[in-house]
């Protein structure tokens, strides 16, 4: 396991939970029972893969939660390491809590304990098919990817044009990095199954969605009422560009 953990959520901010839980419901998104660690409204939606934690409250997001136990050992040796926390809640009466930043300022938090159950109600894919990537935007992918190779050091795929683009196995979780300039913000990337029935199903319920937005070949990219992105593809845009051995060395990394 990482100095991180493991990946519990992407979290994001939502001014309603209500809204925001009805758009991934009606796209195929399991509602999974939450623990009451939060004093604010909480929800998360699975489609087996990832898990979306809808906030009902102002915060630094979205955000890569991680579950990590002994929080108060971690924070000790993680600034020993130079990690600069923007957020430390440590005490016996509260939720144990960090939060941090990569270098290209995308927050991360972790916490002590699960704040979900996962279902088997869950292990369907949505409309917008198979999950394969949480994408962040970087200024400089192979900058980025030095802080994220030891947390997640298995290095699945690399491409270097016409974009750079990095994915990583980050415990389970498929983290793509992308110089992107069509890639605004951290972004999640579905392989549909049924472009037409998605498409049938978009418009029959009203949502707004943007025909070929530019990024990486996506046939479409979705925004839930919280701001989040959602791209979907028929393809995986990496395909089998090239295959990268899991032991690789991130000092290995190509340079600028």
């Amino acid at each position: 396991m990482s100095m991180f953990g493991r990946v519990l959520e992407l979290s994001v901010q939502t001014s309603d939970l209500l809204e925001s839980l009805h758009f991934y419901k009606l796209l195929g998104f399991t509602e999974l029972e939450t623990t009451d660690v939060y004093p604010h409204k909480y929800a998360v939606v699975s489609d087996g893969e990832l898990a979306i934690g809808l906030h009902e409250r102002e915060f630094d997001a979205p955000s890569i939660t991680f579950v990590q136990a002994d929080l108060a050992k971690h924070a000790r040796s993680m600034t020993d390491h130079g990690f600069d926390f923007h957020l430390i809640r440590l005490d016996e009466d509260v939720f144990n809590m960090l939060g941090f930043r990569d270098r290209d300022g995308h927050p991360i938090v972790m916490v002590e304990a699960r704040t979900y159950n996962m279902s088997e109600d869950a292990e369907n894919d949505s409309l917008c098919g198979s999950w394969f990537e949480l994408t962040l935007p970087a200024r400089d992918t192979v900058r980025a990817a030095q802080f994220w190779a030891p947390i997640a050091p298995a290095l699945l795929e690399m491409r270097e044009e016409p974009t750079v683009h990095m994915r990583f196995d980050a415990t389970g979780v498929s983290l793509g990095l992308s110089e992107s300039i069509a890639l605004a913000g951290p972004s999640l990337c579905f392989r549909c199954h049924d472009r037409d029935a998605l498409i049938a199903q978009l418009d029959l319920q009203g949502f707004r969605y943007e025909k070929f937005p530019g990024f990486e070949g996506a046939f479409a990219a979705l925004r839930a009422p919280e701001g989040t992105t959602l791209y979907v593809f028929d393809e995986d845009f990496l395909g089998e560009a090239y295959e990268v051995e899991e032991d690789g060395d991130p000092a290995d990394f190509p340079g600028p």
